[in-house]
């Protein structure tokens, strides 16, 4: 019966937010991410790193966006399934974890050892790039007053149920900016590469990217209630209208140099 209560809630668990416990099963209820854009994070919480060394939040903000997720480490399959979901769909893109962006794991288990985290580190960060322990990856483990402080601010509601002997939760990842503001929420256990790539760009503040990103974000916005980018159907339209005027513009400043100059019309 166990196993079976096990895959119920996980098939729940990947859809629950705070906003639909009412149909939700009771052990999910009060279970959920509820978003928290704009918040700042608590970057003075201090936590042990993957090598057992004590450091606060904010030492991996500094200019880079940061993937925050909130996990634990003995999870028999909702976490596994995030953080390999976070590894796939960072790993096609030309942004670079530790280059470009880090990658925060904070364990939501306060039982839990560094000797655990560096054990997902590698796995991991073995699975985004082919090496374990490669740059970018940190996996934290801490006290129940520096978790709950980071859970309380980005929403991140869960409970220890005591028949199953796990943490029930929600799955989600988020984005913060370089100063550790919360900027973006991404749902479920598989993410698109795209919609990460733009929530990197987006809460970097032009700081990374190429030119391409920047115009995919003038063409896509950030919808909040699906935790997903969406085409903006005007700004489209007006990007399309400013190729068409440009393409005119230099045919018709083509044609007038040709009258102008006496350029054949042959060449």
């Amino acid at each position: 019966m166990k196993p079976l209560l096990l895959l119920i809630l996980f098939a729940f668990a990947t859809a629950a937010t705070a906003d639909n416990s009412a149909n939700l099963p009771p052990q999910l209820h009060d279970i959920g991410i509820d978003q928290h854009l704009g918040t700042q994070l608590p970057l003075d919480a201090r936590f042990q790193n993957e090598n057992g060394e004590s450091v606060a939040l904010g030492s991996f903000f500094h200019d880079k966006p940061v993937v925050l997720a909130l996990v634990y480490y003995e999870c028999p399959m909702l976490c596994n399934r995030i953080m390999a979901g976070v590894a796939s769909a960072l790993r096609p893109l030309r942004l670079k974890a530790g280059k470009d962006f880090e990658v925060v794991a904070v364990s939501i288990n306060p039982k839990e050892t560094p000797a655990e985290a560096a054990a997902k580190r590698d796995l991991f960060s073995g699975e985004y790039s082919g090496k374990r322990g490669s740059p970018g990856w940190h996996f934290l483990v801490g006290s129940p007053d520096s978790i709950a402080a980071v859970a309380e601010a980005v929403g991140f509601h869960y409970r220890w149920d005591p028949e199953t002997k796990m943490y029930i939760h929600a799955s989600g990842i988020m984005i913060a900016t370089p100063k550790g503001v919360l900027s973006r929420y991404f749902y479920g256990v598989e993410y698109s590469p795209t919609d990460l790539r733009l929530g990197l760009v987006d809460s970097a503040g032009g700081g990374i990217g190429s030119p391409v990103d920047k115009v995919l974000l003038f063409c896509y916005h950030y919808d909040p209630t699906t935790g997903k980018y969406g085409a903006v159907v005007m700004n489209i339209l007006r990007a399309g209208g400013a190729v068409t005027v440009a393409v005119l513009g230099g045919v018709l400043l083509l044609l007038w140099r040709r009258e102008r100059y006496g350029v054949p019309q042959g060449g």
